[in-house]
């Protein structure tokens, strides 16, 4: 997604797919986008730097978020689904997605119609699978009941733990894969950022509220603390905040994002890294629902997410 749109002003075209390579050179094999991330400008930058080699990974992208001039919503109707597929595989320069997501729970679409669409897209053999993102434990139950459901994406990392409210248990249960996207905090927990006044106007976390003045500073001093913890463990911070993603359950992945070769091989070392489960634990105590301060989204976001929620 930050290679196009979201965290600032994106890298020159030719950096990015230069770091798109370098990431399948050093081991990537899942790189995850949507049909919205950069109104379609991502899924075109995947399909020119990367679709030669097109064997080397696991393809995901996503439908449901509709944002067109002053049209803003939620569409995860058959017809939106199709078409937006269709668009997507264009765009991409292939004729199968491994993976594909709705992007947000649609209440005003049976869930048995939204997955029908799903099941004619993996029947025809465009999709490999379908998966859903920030639902709820009780409409991936249903969803799962129509068509056996491959993966839930959601925001999942030390300062976000909405899934440990029913999603992550469901999905053990159910045997589907639980993809936990923003692992790093947002970047919080990268070991860079340590004054988001700084970010550009077009960075999405200038709106969110652990980011602004009034709640940034608690949770500094919370990321302080949690970076000597990782140079206690000769570890990055990111490299920590990954092992305790990956640590919470055998079927739980991470796909954390950057713009930099250097931080895309230092997350990929992760896996490598020896921690112990007494640095996890302490990790787990120092940030969590508990101890950050602020919302993971402002008021407007939050009325678009169907994942169960912590009391405001």
């Amino acid at each position: 997604m930050n290679l196009s749109w979201a965290y600032g002003d994106p890298p020159p075209r030719a950096d990015a797919i230069g770091l798109l390579n370098r990431a399948l050179d050093c081991g990537y094999d899942h790189l995850d986008t949507s049909n919205i991330y950069g109104l379609g400008a991502n899924e075109e930058l995947i399909g020119a730097a990367v679709m030669h080699r097109r064997r080397e990974f696991l393809l995901a992208s996503k439908v449901g978020i509709v944002i067109e001039g002053p049209r803003r919503g939620i569409d995860c109707s058959p017809e939106a689904i199709s078409a937006s597929l269709d668009a997507s595989l264009a765009r991409l320069g292939t004729d199968h997605i491994d993976l594909f997501y709705m992007h947000r729970f649609d209440p005003k679409v049976p869930i048995a119609d939204s997955v029908g669409a799903m099941a004619r897209a993996i029947e025809a053999g465009k999709i490999g699978g379908y998966g859903v993102s920030e639902w709820s434990s009780a409409h991936i139950r249903e969803a799962h009941a129509v068509h056996p459901m491959a993966a839930v994406q959601t925001e999942y990392s030390l300062w976000t733990r909405n899934v440990e409210l029913g999603v992550l248990e469901t999905t053990r249960e159910l045997g589907i894969a639980l993809v936990a996207f923003s692992p790093v905090a947002r970047g919080a927990l990268g070991g860079v950022l340590h004054d988001p006044s700084g970010l550009s106007d077009r960075d999405l976390r200038k709106g969110q509220p652990r980011f602004n003045a009034e709640n940034w500073p608690r949770n500094l001093a919370l990321i302080e603390r949690f970076e000597a913890l990782a140079a206690a463990a000769n570890v990055a911070p990111a490299q920590l905040a990954l092992a305790w993603v990956l640590s919470r359950a055998p079927h739980v992945h991470a796909i954390p994002g950057t713009t930099s070769e250097a931080h895309a091989l230092e997350n990929m070392n992760a896996t490598a890294c020896a921690i112990s489960e007494e640095v996890l634990g302490q990790a787990d105590a120092l940030i969590n629902q508990s101890t950050v301060s602020g919302h993971r989204y402002p008021d407007n976001m939050r009325a678009m997410i169907d994942t169960e929620d912590f009391p405001a």
